[in-house]
């Protein structure tokens, strides 16, 4: 069997991811209205009503925008921790009791086919976690909003097949940007905020050393980043470093506001 992985949206305005194991269809996050996820699901083939559940990584709104929605919709339970649950309850809407799924951040379970390992992350949130999701022998590794990458984070992440790596903003650029308050730069830019550019490069590298081989660029800020420049920090940073791009690592960027590519795993049974 095959996982597969697509980003669907992923961006400060909006995340919702893709993963499919067998017989078991995730999202996880829903950062943009149902209605757009629902259009974005049908455009890689995707029913939304065969969807087994939505997984929450925090409770900001570009993370759970359409969750409610979908949720009430398809009748699709929600996984997210305790202290997210009482972060977002009211966000959400009405929320039928039997769709709410609460989970320990340190312990691993089971939706269907797919094996789910949360890990917490430090990042201005109740009780925020990211997500390394296993079928058979590969894995699919979520390590965005993070204000910093600590050891424990690159250790919930290590070896994944392949990952999705924030890669948030340019420091100049933001520091530059006439629109933001000072208050909201300090707290991008704090140890509980988002990666730079510079930090996910040295990020990047701890996880090839680890032995992933796939990472895809994710979290990019529509007004302090380009695509391309958040691909140029890190395809010289691996460079210098002597990573091979294209043997060594295999490096993308995932869309802020359409649909991504579909990426397929081998996986053993």
């Amino acid at each position: 069997m095959d996982m597969i992985f697509c980003p669907l949206f992923s961006g400060s305005s909006g995340n919702a991811l893709f993963v499919q194991y067998g017989g078991t269809r995730l999202l996880i996050d829903a950062g943009k209205s149902g209605k757009m996820i629902g259009e974005a699901l049908d455009m890689i083939g995707v029913d939304p009503a065969t969807l087994d559940g939505m997984l929450i990584t925090h409770e900001h709104s570009d993370h759970i925008l359409g969750a409610g929605v979908l949720a009430r919709k398809y009748k699709l339970p929600i996984y997210a921790t305790e202290g997210t649950w009482a972060a977002m309850t009211d966000k959400l809407g009405n929320m039928p009791g039997e769709l709410r799924r609460t989970f320990d951040p340190f312990a691993d379970f089971y939706v269907g086919d797919i094996g789910v390992v949360p890990f917490l992350i430090p990042h201005d949130a109740a009780e925020p976690v990211g997500y390394r999701l296993w079928g058979g022998n590969v894995s699919i590794a979520t390590a965005t909003d993070l204000g910093h990458f600590p050891r424990a984070i690159r250790d919930a992440v290590a070896g994944s097949s392949l990952v999705l790596l924030e890669s948030n903003h340019d420091p100049d650029m933001l520091r530059m940007n006439s629109k933001y308050s000072q208050r909201l730069k300090q707290r991008i830019l704090s140890n509980h905020g988002h990666l730079s550019n510079d930090a996910c490069a040295d990020a990047l590298l701890q996880l090839v050393d680890s032995g992933t081989q796939h990472v895809i660029l994710g979290h990019l800020s529509g007004e302090n980043n380009t695509p391309q420049l958040a691909l140029q920090v890190s395809e010289q940073r691996m460079l210098r470093e002597g990573v091979r791009l294209g043997v060594d690592l295999c490096l993308d960027v995932a869309r802020r506001d359409q649909v991504g590519s579909i990426y397929t795993l081998e996986a053993g049974v």
